[in-house]
């Protein structure tokens, strides 16, 4: 849900970045039979996303509250 410069700056392994303007359009690459955590860079965005997702009919979606900025100040990995 982040730009690409925001991705590459820090994401989780294995992440896909959707940008959330896009989401909408490309949620034929979001896997409907896996959990999803949907992350940001602070957690705005990605509440609209994890919404947007719900609404689409996925049910096991997460918001990682903070976003990636909290979750490296939290010293947790990382790829950048």
């Amino acid at each position: 849900m982040r730009t690409e410069s925001e991705f590459n700056s820090g994401h989780l392994e294995g992440a896909v970045n959707i940008e959330v303007s896009q989401l909408e359009s490309r949620l034929d690459e979001v896997p409907a039979d896996k959990a999803i955590l949907v992350y940001c860079r602070t957690g705005v965005r990605s509440v609209r996303a994890s919404k947007t997702l719900v609404n689409a009919g996925y049910t096991d979606v997460y918001n990682m509250q903070g976003g990636i900025t909290a979750w490296m100040s939290a010293g947790y990995p990382y790829v950048s």
